[in-house]
């Protein structure tokens, strides 16, 4: 076969991700804060952008905006009656009817006609008595003096009241106060300030301190002596290595650290694990004792940095609403807060065009321009995407929305992306981190996609969520004599319909943090044997053992 060479000409379809099409799948994904994050940045970055007016009759992405009025205001806001005409003056506030500059021009008379056209003396118009007048004047005048109120501010533009708002004492501030109380040397000031450092939100200290003398240049001994007086701070607990070190430091507090506490507060697994016998015999006490040691720590505080302002949490606003529909349906829409209100600032890109001359600056507007309009129309088709996809959920778990979580059914992303004719990968982009407001609760979308558990007699599969809520059912309702075993439950469920192993049992019981039948079994014992000893008045059974 001979090698030749030869011009062919082939014809072919490809996918290229565009910059453009790269930020719509971008956009697809983000929550509403990041959303909004991003468009903010865009607005500061694209000149030809402009946020849109806030309220009821604020255009949304994608809607054009509304021409200027002739009847502008000096700030080029357009105020409108309900006829539609015109409620704000100009600026300069000289725009009269005709009728009212003639009576403001209008010559009243002396005052002897005055007060025959009022038929009263004008003392007796508004009469006020020489006290009230001044306390009025008094009330009426400007301050004086603006740095009084505002620190040298010079109108009430600059005045700021925020200025008077105190700072939130963090951990670390109200811990380097004390710090500079308690060592007086600098190399102890030094190591300090730098453990303060590495405690957490919640008051700890991390449980491996080995490094830290050898980055500081300074002796083991040395750190170690810093942490005992850094855990003698308040609040007590605080600068702890782990639960049992923060408890104890707190029962030392309060002098009730002694030999049998002590042992307790080293076998808090046993304690978690309601192992009451075994405790019992660590601590040499009896059933009387060990009821109130236990109380006892329940009363600390396992996390004392906490209430020196920790993280604030970010409320989570829901993207779609659902509400019953008057014909007995379900209505489905969008946030509108969420959605970002971005316009393309036509007019000026105009009057730009009209007085560039350099091709460089004609370039660069020209790209604003194009990805400003590439922005409008990918926030208004995310938004219709979403509509979309919020729909078709809700279509599909219509049992849930009329009856709850028993009736969630089995779904996945495929089922969604064929009913709207999407792809998967764009069902999945939608659904993460976006929520719904429904009338049982706000979920995240991505909680009506769950798995298929088969029937045990054939029929219509089950939902892996509703069976987990059945699960949790049958523990809520067990009684204490008789508390249900993994086998049983599963026995149960195949007589409900629902064939699952023994494993998935356990693997759904874990999940909602639910402990074993042996656990559960020690916990409802001792709460129902506390609620049958405990007496009217409990005595006082605190011992006066000297802390250790």
């Amino acid at each position: 076969m001979a090698l030749t060479q030869r011009l062919e000409f082939r014809q072919s379809q490809s996918l290229v991700m565009t910059p453009q099409l790269m930020q719509a799948i971008k956009l697809l994904q983000l929550s509403n804060l990041d959303l909004s994050a991003f468009v903010e940045e865009e607005l500061e970055r694209n000149p030809l952008l402009d946020r849109g007016a806030d309220g009821p009759e604020a255009p949304v992405a994608g809607e054009p905006a509304m021409e200027r009025s002739d009847y502008a205001d000096g700030d080029g806001s357009t105020s409108y009656g309900d006829d539609g005409g015109d409620l704000a003056g100009g600026a300069s506030g000289d725009a009269f009817e005709p009728g009212q500059e003639e009576w403001m021009n209008r010559d009243l008379g002396t005052r002897t006609e005055i007060e025959q056209t009022l038929d009263t003396g004008l003392d007796n118009v508004f009469t006020e008595e020489p006290a009230e007048a001044a306390a009025r004047a008094a009330q009426d005048a400007p301050p004086a003096v603006y740095t009084e109120w505002g620190g040298g501010a010079s109108s009430d533009d600059d005045y700021n009241l925020e200025a008077f708002v105190a700072a939130e004492m963090t951990l670390g501030d109200h811990l380097a106060e004390q710090l500079a109380v308690a060592f007086s040397a600098p190399a102890q000031r030094m190591i300090g300030q730098y453990l303060i450092d590495l405690v957490d939100d919640a008051g700890y200290l991390p449980a491996d301190l080995g490094q830290a003398a050898e980055r500081l240049g300074a002796s083991q001994q040395a750190v170690d002596e810093v942490v005992a007086t850094l855990q003698k701070f308040d609040p007590p607990g605080v600068c702890a290595r782990n639960l049992s070190e923060c408890l104890a430091i707190q029962l030392r507090e309060l002098n009730r650290y002694d030999p049998a506490m002590q042992a307790l507060v080293e076998h808090l697994d046993l304690l978690a694990k309601r192992d009451i016998a075994s405790l019992r015999k660590l601590c040499g006490v009896d059933d009387d004792d060990i009821t109130d040691m236990i109380a006892e720590i329940r009363r600390l505080n396992p996390k004392p940095g906490l209430k020196f302002g920790a993280a604030k949490t970010q409320t989570m606003v829901p993207d779609v609403y659902v509400r019953p529909g008057p014909d007995g349906g379900w209505h489905v829409e969008l946030n509108s807060d969420t959605l970002p209100r971005v316009l393309v600032n036509q007019t000026y890109y105009t009057e730009l065009s009209k007085t560039i001359r350099k091709d460089g600056d004609k370039s660069y507007f020209t790209d604003c321009l194009q990805n400003a309009t590439w922005l409008v129309r990918a926030l208004d088709q995310r938004a219709r995407t979403i509509l979309k996809v919020a729909t078709e959920i809700v279509r599909q778990q219509d049992g849930f929305f009329t009856h709850g979580v028993a009736h969630l059914r089995p779904l996945n992303l495929k089922a969604v992306a064929d009913a709207i004719q999407m792809h998967e990968s764009t069902v999945s982009r939608v659904t993460a981190n976006k929520y719904m407001a429904t009338n049982r609760g706000s979920f995240e979308l991505k909680y009506f996609f769950t798995a298929s558990i088969a029937s045990a007699d054939g029929g219509e599969a089950h939902s892996a969520e509703a069976v987990r809520h059945h699960i949790k059912q049958l523990i809520d309702g067990e009684a204490p004599a008789a508390i249900l075993s993994d086998d049983t439950i599963v026995e149960r469920l195949r007589v409900s319909g629902i064939d699952i192993a023994r494993r998935t049992v356990a693997k759904y019981r874990e999940a909602m943090r639910i402990p074993s039948s042996v656990q559960r079994r020690r916990d409802k014992q001792s709460m129902l044997g506390n609620a049958l000893s405990a007496p009217a008045s409990a005595p006082d059974r605190s011992r006066d053992t000297a802390a250790v």
